[in-house]
């Protein structure tokens, strides 16, 4: 088993506290799913329309794709694994955890540039060159694939350099909308989905990042093999591949795939 940090293993074990059905079997076990941080606003929506529309209850915890991955890795009971960034469930499948051969893509995300309306800097991309712009979040590069494409997007406008001594690295993009929220940051590098919640709307205003300034965020999903409810797990995730779904993932701020 991999070695976790103590953050990870509290995680964990609130998991596993936290969802009845763990040390149980049984038609009521709700299905667990694994969702990145960039589906918390969006995803929620979508689960109560699924249990209207079928009565099978859904739980879902909320981290970054790289951290669900550890924590599937070290036995997280969850039954769907939907990730932000298409190399987490591809490294799931190669170690044998996953039902699928292949991540099954069901959205695509969004960067823009988002500041407080405050804070008097209009998202432009010329605020990018602004020195007045202190401080600007993005998502841990490391871990989190709204940070790729942010640093990828500064690189493709030659401005990582300047920048880079002004960045504030979040865990993951929830956290950079925060930091860009509460005046942690000037600024911030988020997701789509955070800048149409009903908050980082009221407060902000935002600008979309030209998609060919960085690698499409392609997020995809897989099954776990060990999911005791493998059949509603994958009804779950051909409701987000429906119609419904699809136009609710958009609505939300990501681009459907049908």
């Amino acid at each position: 088993m991999r070695r976790i940090s103590t953050a990870r293993v509290l995680l964990l074990a609130s998991i596993l506290a936290w969802i009845p059905g763990a040390a149980q079997t049984g038609a009521q076990e709700p299905v667990r799913v694994a969702a990145a941080a960039d589906l918390g606003p969006v995803l929620p929506g979508i689960l109560v329309q699924f249990q209207l529309a079928t009565g099978i209850h859904v739980d879902a915890v909320y981290q970054s794709s790289a951290a669900l991955t550890g924590l599937i890795e070290n036995g997280a009971p969850f039954d769907l694994f939907l990730s932000a960034d298409l190399d987490y469930p591809k490294k799931l499948i190669k170690d044998g955890q996953a039902e699928e051969t292949e991540p099954q893509i069901y959205a695509r995300g969004t960067l823009v540039l988002w500041t407080r309306k405050d804070s008097g800097l209009a998202p432009s991309l010329d605020l990018l060159r602004n020195p007045t712009l202190k401080r600007l979040a993005i998502a841990n590069p490391d871990r989190a694939p709204y940070g790729r494409a942010a640093v990828a997007a500064l690189r493709s406008m030659k401005l990582y350099d300047a920048l880079a001594p002004r960045l504030v690295r979040a865990e993951n993009i929830a956290q950079a909308a925060q930091f860009a929220d509460t005046g942690n940051a000037d600024a911030g590098l988020i997701s789509l989905t955070s800048a149409r919640t009903p908050r980082m709307s009221g407060s902000g205003h935002y600008v979309e990042i030209p998609h060919g300034l960085y690698p499409p965020i392609e997020q995809g999903a897989v099954v776990l093999k060990r999911s005791r409810q493998s059949d509603r797990a994958h009804r779950l995730l051909g409701y987000l591949l429906s119609r419904q779904g699809q136009a609710q993932l958009e609505l939300g701020g990501l681009t459907p795939v049908q």
